[in-house]
């Protein structure tokens, strides 16, 4: 069988093997709280290297202290954190995957305790900080953030310019900037959490203001050679005052035209409670809409759970590649076994355990004929 979801996807100097790529995964487990990956991350994103993927995408990774989600994050922001995030590279690499980093600041939803060790904002007494947003509006449930000044703005900016260099000392391929889920950027885009009245808010350009000088400070620092993907919340599903699929493809074109090579779509996340409906495939419409009227690539993700699913989203060509997350972390070795299902053929079994492939499948009548 020709697949194209186990067809080569080139990006700009470099290559996927194939378009089906591993969402980035919070972990929440720096033990340490330091931002240091350490053994528990090289075995998680090692696995699926090993396993098939064309791409890996690390975890949300703070670009600052105060940008983790949780203090039990993964970081980018001083060098013992790069020197541990080269470690895992190199693994990726060595299984033949590229490796990308997703660069994020978690703004008023940071500070906050990892599902398995409370719930809401950590105080500081218990190692927690005060957060920072566009406006002093808090996520429900959390505590009442800071609305950032001028220099806050420009910190963040420099932050994510710094923490995309560490990543390519590291030795990353593909650097991602995270603007969705109701994270910091994304809480610059949305009018429901950005009631700013200066440069940085009211309209759409205003609002789309700092995703774009941090795309642009990104591709400068990555250069001509390196993709740089944004993730993007395409809806907040709150129209008609939220965020919208039409802001999303206006402010694409302009990710197009500031350095962005793919647009990266998921929804939702700025606020708890909104109504989603979710199903198999439910975002895929929203990165064909991006793709198709903006003119950027775009991947889907999002309850994306079998071969042939995928296969149909790409080849169809609703979207460039797919990522996916939980199906993933059920399945390690998801490429392997999609390639079986599909009737392919690959050339990157790890030879560890090339005596576990699945038999060659019989030809159909109709695939003799």
């Amino acid at each position: 069988m020709t697949s194209l979801l186990f067809s080569p996807l080139p990006l700009r100097s470099i290559t996927a093997r194939n378009r089906l790529w591993v969402s980035p995964l919070c972990q929440y487990s720096c033990e340490q709280r330091d931002g240091v990956p350490d053994d528990w991350h090289l075995v998680h994103l090692g696995s699926f290297a090993r396993g098939g993927a064309g791409l890996v995408m690390a975890e949300a990774t703070a670009v600052a202290p105060e940008g983790r989600i949780s203090p039990w994050d993964t970081g980018i922001w001083d060098d013992a954190q790069r020197d541990a995030w080269a470690r895992i590279v190199r693994f990726l690499h060595s299984q033949g995957a590229l490796a990308a980093i997703q660069l994020a600041h978690a703004g008023r939803k940071a500070s906050t305790y990892r599902e398995w060790s409370g719930s809401g904002t950590v105080p500081a007494s218990d190692g927690g900080w005060t957060t920072v947003a566009p406006s002093a509006i808090a996520f429900e449930g959390y505590e009442q953030p800071v609305a950032l000044d001028e220099d806050g703005i420009a910190a963040v900016i420099e932050a994510f310019g710094e923490a995309a260099r560490r990543s390519l000392e590291a030795g990353f391929d593909v650097l991602e900037v995270h603007a969705a889920h109701g994270y910091l950027l994304h809480q610059f885009l949305s009018p429901v959490s950005n009631s700013r009245e200066d440069r940085w808010g009211g309209s759409l350009v205003g609002r789309a203001r700092l995703l774009l000088h941090v795309v642009r400070k990104v591709r400068a620092v990555a250069g001509d050679d390196v993709p740089v993907f944004v993730r993007v919340s395409a809806t907040d599903w709150l129209e008609p005052e939220g965020w919208t699929l039409e802001d999303t493809v206006t402010v694409a074109q302009w990710l197009r035209e500031a350095g962005a090579d793919l647009v990266d779509t998921s929804t939702g996340g700025l606020v708890p409670g909104a109504v989603i409906p979710v199903a198999p495939g439910y975002q895929v419409p929203h990165a064909t809409a991006i793709k198709e009227r903006s003119g950027i690539a775009a991947t889907a993700v999002g309850q994306i759970v079998d071969a042939a699913q995928a296969e149909r989203i790409v080849a169809s060509g609703q979207a460039d590649a797919v990522f996916v997350g939980r199906e993933f972390m059920r399945d390690p070795h998801l490429p392997l076994r999609a390639a079986h299902e599909l009737g392919v053929e690959l050339d990157y079994w790890p030879p560890q355990y090339r005596r576990a492939s699945w038999a060659k499948r019989p030809a159909t009548a109709a695939e003799e004929d």
